[in-house]
């Protein structure tokens, strides 16, 4: 009897485990990152991310409809602790151009807390809130370090993919304390977005096209230029 209740209780325990495993990386390691990825090119320089659709799906899904809406375009970076987190603005009121109705709609839209045992590390992206932990909208964090104090308490939704030189130039900013936070004495403005998906194409492709559009826009620019002065 004992034997058949150990052999029981052994087989649920890597049953568990393997489930943990599969679904946040054995050991420790990374969760599994979805194809998309999300640049925002901001005033310092450009930051790449990508998203962790097994963990957090509906956080996901919300944070991408806002970056296809064009919601982060124009907003700033309100929090830069060094060591710690750079975080973007809610885009309500975050954003020096306004909002049409389709994207204050789902900037309003709060994100129920999908908490995980992925841990807050330099680069992962986790999502901000206050007291009520289904509070989430659109502003997030960009960990400039390790916060294991965090860990369980917020949404955990991607991680840093390129640009981690950008966020040690938003480190070096200078910085006032207001409150509880440290925010820098400059805007940090996230100039435009844009996304891709490493399955189906690759960022080089796009930036080799639009510098050849640059390119030949300058080229007629000028004509246009010497036309008239002639």
């Amino acid at each position: 009897m004992w034997r058949g209740k150990g052999l029981s209780i052994w087989v649920t325990y890597i049953w568990v485990l393997c489930s943990v495993s599969c679904r946040f990386g054995a050991f420790g390691q990374d969760p599994e990152l979805g194809s998309v990825r999300v640049v925002f090119q901001t005033s310092h320089g450009d930051i790449e991310f990508g998203f962790f659709p097994n963990v957090a799906p509906q956080t996901v899904e919300h944070i991408y409809k806002l970056v296809r809406s064009g919601c982060y375009n124009t907003n700033h970076f309100f929090r830069v602790d060094k060591g710690f987190v750079a975080q973007v603005a809610d885009v309500v009121g975050g954003r020096t151009a306004p909002l049409n109705e389709e994207q204050r709609q789902e900037a309003e839209k709060t994100i129920v807390g999908e908490f995980s045992s992925v841990k807050h590390v330099r680069g992962i992206l986790s999502m901000g809130r206050y007291s009520d932990p289904n509070s989430a909208q659109s502003s997030f964090s960009m960990l400039l370090g390790d916060a294991p104090h965090l860990d369980g308490q917020y949404a955990i939704f991607g991680k840093v993919t390129k640009g981690d030189e950008t966020l040690r130039k938003l480190e070096q900013l200078p910085t006032r304390q207001e409150g509880i936070f440290v925010m820098p004495t400059e805007r940090i403005t996230i100039l435009s977005s844009y996304y891709y998906d490493t399955k189906t194409e690759t960022c080089e492709q796009e930036k080799s096209m639009l510098k050849r559009r640059l390119a030949a826009s300058a080229v007629e620019i000028e004509r246009q230029r010497m036309k008239c002065f002639q």
